[in-house]
């Protein structure tokens, strides 16, 4: 008997500092993210913070078992887990039902001001074209981006020109390539580098068939690397360059595209207060696109965002296509006599 409470008694010192030691992770790991800099392994930390609101409030609940408020230190870790907690709450509970949406469901029947989009990273070495294909022929939208496209790509998806006609093209194989197909008439079209010179966006204007011109960026900045020692300034720089371009057209814009960060970061928060977009996601959820692969890790990296004279009609995240990226695909309807109703 005195064994068995002598290896109870290891067991629950054991388990107090294994709760300890992830405790102080988690709120090591929360103050840091707190810090402003451009470091890519502080800045990797504003991804991860459903996945660390839900871990805190697991060793909460075990911390409390264990300790029973026994301990002053260990009921002050709990009160700063709690906080932590609550920190990474603030960031994310935009992108959930809670919260007020941004952008309200359009009152319409599909319209001539309508405009449907699909983004879909591709995964350059993914060979799985029928999938993407398959899935562009059940939805049928107006508009097509495709993200890390090879040559091999392009010669795959040639078939979507017999629908969506007009094209902005440039396969590369560092996995930055770009397409874009449409069945609605493209103008004023170009491939840009607008920091980095193996990094294209698209810029183009899309005619809807009620004749009203809608400005598209289409971009995919590179993510910060910790391993590579890449920060974050290209893609920062990139995001705020196109927002300054939106905020001084004339036109309504819509931004598309694998940002490589999160919808809550303080650069895409940012992004929207220079731009002035709205992001459709915000009071219906988060549309994690990223790791197709790993249900509990995933992020939403894959965004659109748009002017205030749109509303929504659909969005949604769609199915596998062999890549580790699932397709977005978002409906919208210009409507702009109910812009700031």
């Amino acid at each position: 008997m005195h064994d068995d409470v002598e290896e109870g008694d290891r067991l629950r010192r054991t388990l107090r500092i294994v709760l300890t030691i992830l405790g102080g992770l988690l709120v090591l790991s929360t103050a840091l993210s707190i810090i402003r800099t451009d470091e890519p392994w502080i800045r990797m930390l504003d991804f991860p913070r459903l996945q660390l609101a839900v871990l805190g409030v697991v060793l909460m609940a075990a911390h409390l078992g264990a300790w029973r408020f026994k301990s002053r230190w260990a009921t002050a870790l709990l009160v700063m887990m709690g906080l932590a907690v609550a920190y990474q709450g603030y960031w994310i509970y935009p992108y959930t039902p809670l919260a007020s949406r941004e952008v309200p469901d359009s009152g319409q029947a599909r319209t001539d001001g309508a405009l449907s989009l699909l983004a879909a990273n591709v995964l350059m070495d993914n060979r799985d074209s029928p999938a993407l294909i398959e899935l562009v022929k059940q939805h049928d939208p107006d508009v097509i981006l495709v993200m890390e496209p090879d040559q091999w790509w392009e010669t795959q998806l040639r078939v979507l020109e017999a629908t969506h006609p007009h094209t902005v093209k440039e396969p590369l194989d560092n996995t930055y390539g770009m397409l874009l197909y449409s069945r609605l008439p493209l103008t004023d079209s170009e491939v840009r580098h607008l920091v980095e010179d193996d990094v294209p966006s698209v810029y183009t204007k899309v005619v809807l068939r009620s004749g009203q011109e809608v400005v598209l960026h289409c971009i995919h900045p590179k993510p910060p690397r910790p391993i590579r020692g890449d920060d974050t300034t290209p893609r920062d720089r990139e995001l705020f360059i196109v927002a300054r371009e939106v905020k001084g057209s004339d036109l309504p814009a819509v931004v598309i595209g694998d940002f490589n960060d999160v919808g809550w970061s303080r650069t895409t928060r940012r992004f929207q207060e220079i731009s002035g977009l709205l992001d459709p996601r915000i009071g219906r959820g988060m549309y994690s696109t990223f790791p197709a692969q790993l249900p509990l890790l995933r992020f939403p990296l894959d965004h659109v965002f748009h002017a205030n004279v749109f509303r929504l009609i659909e969005l949604e995240r769609l199915g596998s296509i062999g890549s580790d990226h699932f397709p977005i695909l978002v409906e919208l309807s210009y409507e702009p006599t109910s812009a700031g109703n």
